[in-house]
């Protein structure tokens, strides 16, 4: 496995970034990533929407999930803003990437023009 800059990934980062990356090939448009050292940008058409520090997910999804996410299993509320989730799961089972996959997918949707 390598990261998304070629560098061999491990560890519960590696699987959160491949899960990721599985998603990202499936929407339309497809989302634009940048790196900032060891952390990952998503982006539609220059709006941020989603993040990953390390084992942590961070998503832009609006307060009204967010109010709901925030209620779940390793979530918390985000540096980034109000409307952001941060999601730290110990592991990624089958729950947490339901959740990584569909709060992922859930922030492309709101970060549309």
């Amino acid at each position: 496995m390598t990261d998304h800059g070629g560098h061999p990934a491990q560890g519960l980062a590696a699987e959160i970034a491949d899960a990721i990356d599985e998603v990202v090939q499936a929407l339309v448009p497809v989302p634009s990533v940048e790196r900032a050292e060891e952390d990952f940008i998503w982006s539609r058409e220059g709006r941020r929407f989603a993040g990953l520090a390390g084992a942590t997910a961070s998503f832009r999804i609006g307060p009204e999930i967010g109010a709901a996410a925030l209620r779940t299993p390793d979530v918390a509320g985000s540096p980034l803003g109000t409307d952001w989730i941060a999601f730290s799961p110990p592991a990624l089972d089958g729950h947490a990437r339901d959740r990584l996959v569909a709060w992922f997918a859930a922030a492309h949707r709101r970060a549309a023009p």
